[in-house]
């Protein structure tokens, strides 16, 4: 078996649709950090699932759901930390305003 740390999302603004934003591909990701920062001037809300392979986002796999942060606040999202996505699973959010909340995770990509 190989680890790999991995930028698994890269910084980037959180879309105010459900959007993808890492596939596992061929590894096991396990989620070490997680943030989600408002950069706007006005609380918006983040939503995160993690999905396993051939699902799609919904309540039983949301981890994080409509969590206010704060304008310049940055939440680092605990909830997520330690998960695991197999091979397939994969990483959506849905922000309740675009251009205002940015994330990025990283992790251990096992192959």
């Amino acid at each position: 078996m190989g680890y790999i740390s991995a930028n698994i999302i890269p910084a980037k603004f959180a879309a105010n649709t459900n959007t993808t934003q890492y596939t596992a591909s061929g590894v096991i990701a396990v989620l070490n950090k997680f943030t989600a920062t408002n950069v706007s001037a006005s609380t918006a809300t983040l939503t995160v699932y993690l999905v396993p392979k051939a699902e799609t986002a919904a309540n039983s796999n949301m981890i994080i759901q409509a969590r206010q942060i704060a304008a310049g606040e940055c939440y680092t999202c605990p909830e997520i930390v330690g998960h695991a996505l197999n091979d397939g699973g994969f990483i959506v959010t849905l922000a309740s305003a675009s251009n205002s909340i940015v994330i990025r995770a990283s992790g251990v990509e096992i192959s």
